[in-house]
């Protein structure tokens, strides 16, 4: 049977987890993680594969358990004041196939217990990649203005993510464009509800929305000299 939706049982799960992040209660529950969790994700990315191929295909869908599209559900303690071993949220990137050799673009989907979104862009770039977009923002201005401000795209998303104080260095404070050009994330996000992911048929839902970033996704991937 085609993935269609999540079920409710998955927000119940990261709830319980939420209240008993330890790594004895998780092994105790691992089966429960596989099944409510982990498949159904999985079950999705597959079945955003086809539709990634018809408007993004240079973007993987991978729909493995490791090394994948799916997010790991451990937490990268190292440097962190939160200790706790477990995310509590499911985390899809769905990233270039160039994104090993280049920062590039991706697309990312988000849920948690009362928060979820999709985001399309850039997070951080790295500063290359940050000064290949400033400058091609100032090289093809109506390119930018004209991705930015699409109709589709501003349906569905918005421009979101960190940004300097003053204009980046070497760019005058009274550019057309100097809100843009201060922006240190080149994201957009789009909020989702839960009846967005756990009725009908979410996958097609979600493909619609991520095709509206399209004009974005694809000024940041020839500014960054990937195909889209």
């Amino acid at each position: 049977m085609a993935f269609k939706c999540f079920d409710l049982s998955l927000l119940g799960f990261l709830d319980e987890l939420a209240q008993n992040n330890e790594r004895d209660w998780f092994a105790e529950n691992k089966d429960r993680y596989e099944r409510l969790v982990r498949e159904p994700a999985l079950d999705f990315i597959a079945a955003m594969g086809p539709h990634l191929d018809r408007f993004a295909p240079q973007f993987d869908a991978i729909a493995k358990k490791m090394g994948g599209s799916l997010m790991r559900v451990y937490r990268d303690t190292r440097f962190a004041r939160n200790q706790t071993p477990y995310k509590t949220n499911v985390g899809i990137q769905f990233r270039h196939t160039q994104a090993k050799d280049v920062h590039s673009p991706g697309y990312y989907l988000h849920i948690e217990p009362g928060r979820h979104f999709l985001g399309a862009g850039l997070w951080r770039p790295e500063p290359d990649a940050l000064a290949a977009i400033r400058s091609a923002i100032v090289e093809r201005p109506k390119a930018w203005q004209s991705a930015r401000d699409d109709k589709t795209f501003k349906r569905h998303f918005t421009l979101d993510g960190g940004a300097l104080k003053r204009s980046p260095r070497g760019y005058p404070a009274d550019h057309p464009f100097v809100d843009d050009l201060k922006r240190t994330d080149f994201i957009a996000g789009c909020t989702l509800t839960d009846a967005d992911l756990f009725h009908g048929d979410s996958v097609t839902r979600i493909a619609k929305r991520f095709e509206a970033a399209t004009p974005l996704m694809k000024f940041l991937c020839r500014a960054v000299g990937v195909p889209f």
